[in-house]
């Protein structure tokens, strides 16, 4: 009898002493609880500033002469230009540059026997920044016209920026981080707890893209220049101390 006594004294004893473990485990998870939430901040915007660059070329067997012709072209172009609008001071033609052509020359029976000079070939690139950016887009879409006045101009896809993104940037960040912290207090609310001060705050990858297209983010960051209507996004990871 005393010795089922001191067995039950002893279980008892144990339990006592795995409840206030218990206790204490619970107690010291609860003051060390986090919660590490990431919020995301995101708005549409349309870009206010447009690149467009094209190139055109000229060519002859007399170096004096091709340049001739590209002087030419490029006043073409200048009084074309103007005349859809755009100022001279938005134009921007760069270097001459210039390259020796040759022909490679074969045999009857096919043996390589040299090259021989063909002339010169002479190119130059237009250049224009403007904030214009719908009268721009749609010259670049016409300028084949100067096809029909023998000009060869090769344009380029326009390039399309936001003048403004250092403060779009910081409005992003300010939806990040409400996005996170209300997100926070719901998970605090739902598990029992209190939110309680911010610990940590880290941003995560400024993203560009253009909008409702299939770009995929990127862990260094997109930034879509090839389209006018854009979609910027950001986030941020927050870390609450729960009470």
């Amino acid at each position: 009898m005393k010795k089922n006594t001191s067995s039950i004294i002893f279980s008892i004893a144990i339990i006592v002493s795995s409840a206030f473990l218990g206790k204490a485990y619970v107690d010291r998870n609860k003051m060390e609880g986090k919660i590490q939430i990431t919020g995301l901040g995101k708005t549409d915007f349309t870009s206010d500033l447009i690149v467009w660059e094209g190139k055109f070329e000229a060519e002859n067997i007399d170096l004096k002469q091709a340049y001739l012709t590209l002087e030419k072209d490029k006043e073409l172009i200048k009084q074309y230009l103007t005349g859809k609008g755009i100022s001279l001071s938005n134009l921007i033609f760069s270097a001459v540059e210039t390259k020796r052509k040759t022909k490679i020359n074969y045999a009857e029976n096919g043996n390589y026997i040299g090259e021989e000079f063909s002339g010169y070939q002479l190119a130059q690139s237009i250049h224009i920044e403007s904030k214009e950016v719908i009268k721009v887009e749609n010259i670049s879409r016409e300028i084949t016209e100067l096809l029909n006045k023998g000009i060869q101009l090769y344009s380029e896809s326009p390039r399309y920026y936001y003048t403004k993104l250092a403060d779009l940037k910081i409005e992003m960040i300010s939806k990040a981080t409400q996005d996170a912290r209300v997100r926070a207090e719901k998970i605090a609310e739902f598990s029992g707890g209190k939110l309680g001060e911010l610990e940590s705050a880290k941003m995560g990858i400024f993203q560009i893209t253009g909008q409702n297209s299939k770009e995929d983010y990127s862990w260094g960051g997109t930034f879509n220049t090839s389209s006018k209507e854009k979609t910027a996004s950001i986030t941020m990871k927050l870390v609450y101390k729960v009470e």
